[in-house]
């Protein structure tokens, strides 16, 4: 009876784990519309509110569920304090900062210039492969063929949706930053994770990438770093600090906790996907043959890395952060 139990628990995790992957990467895949509303406000400045609203937001959340749960374990001497990274993990959360979030948008915002966001968006949608593959890697166990291949099938289906197409080489190099910081984003916080927990690891990599951005932004913008937003650029932003920045970063580390670097990666084929179904939705405009055949076989993809799955893994113990 304990191990039907047990499987229970560990199977209500793994479903758990994949809706909050999928939620999370469908988020992601909102920005585009979204960034369209504050593409004439400074770039960078407006990167490092969202990210600074969202550290504020993070570690008050984070602060208030250590004093409630101090205030259970402990009533007379509360431990109230949040944990603190070491040096070499705040080393860690920069690296992570500036790879997986400034770094990412510094590529992205760059390779508008030099290329089409279909490009981009193409060459963003190969992760799955780079998860499947190093991912097992990182938790010392082999990838698996099944895997790999639900990889390649996400990655296609995310090439057909974002659309094939490319134009200076510069803007391809930037493009492969961007997949890159993205990889980066997620593999750089399995190590963090099973000591400070999701909302941590998002509150210090946010309050890292907020500092970095506004840097970069002072050094291009200067004084015209940030500026008054309008009503709609406010609303905006805080979406981006609200929904994409702190739930979505929640709910994709924790389901890195649960499932894995490479089968949560096999989600990240959704936001071109979620990007294409906004801009439809919007009325921006219509689907094209290609780009449903696309959308097609991510799914397939995502169906075929599920049933990977098999028995279920072990996971480090989830902190209390």
């Amino acid at each position: 009876m304990l191990l039907s139990v047990t499987d229970m628990e560990q199977s209500a995790a793994r479903a758990r784990g994949m809706a909050q992957a999928a939620l999370a990467m469908v988020a992601t895949g909102t920005i585009a519309a979204v960034a369209a509303v504050i593409a004439h406000y400074p770039v960078y400045g407006g990167q490092a509110i969202r990210y600074a609203v969202a550290t504020v937001f993070l570690l008050g959340v984070a602060q208030w569920r250590r004093r409630r749960r101090a205030a259970r374990l402990s009533p007379v001497e509360p431990d109230a304090l949040l944990v603190r990274p070491t040096v070499r993990e705040g080393l860690l959360f920069t690296v992570l900062a500036a790879t997986g979030l400034a770094g990412f948008n510094l590529c992205v915002v760059e390779a508008t210039h030099y290329t089409s966001p279909a490009t981009i968006g193409t060459v963003i949608g190969s992760a799955p492969i780079i998860f499947a593959l190093i991912g097992p890697l990182m938790e010392r166990r082999r990838p698996t063929a099944r895997l790999v291949t639900a990889a390649v099938i996400v990655t296609v289906g995310a090439g057909l949706t974002s659309g094939l197409c490319g134009n200076r080489p510069l803007g391809l190099v930037l493009a492969v930053g961007a997949l890159l910081g993205q990889v980066a984003f997620s593999l750089l916080a399995v190590p963090l994770l099973p000591k400070f927990g999701p909302i941590l690891v998002s509150a210090y990599s946010s309050a890292a990438a907020a500092m970095i951005l506004f840097a970069i932004g002072l050094a291009v913008d200067g004084t015209a770093v940030v500026r008054r937003p309008s009503v709609s650029e406010a609303v905006s932003i805080g979406y981006l600090a609200t929904f994409v920045a702190i739930t979505a970063f929640i709910l994709w580390y924790d389901a890195i906790n649960l499932i894995g670097a490479d089968l949560a990666g096999l989600f990240s084929g959704l936001t071109p996907v979620s990007a294409l179904a906004t801009t439809v939705l919007l009325g921006v405009r219509t689907i094209r043959p290609a780009e449903f055949v696309g959308s097609v076989l991510v799914g397939l993809g995502v169906v075929l890395g599920v049933a990977d799955l098999g028995a279920p893994r072990s996971r480090s113990a989830r902190p209390a952060a």
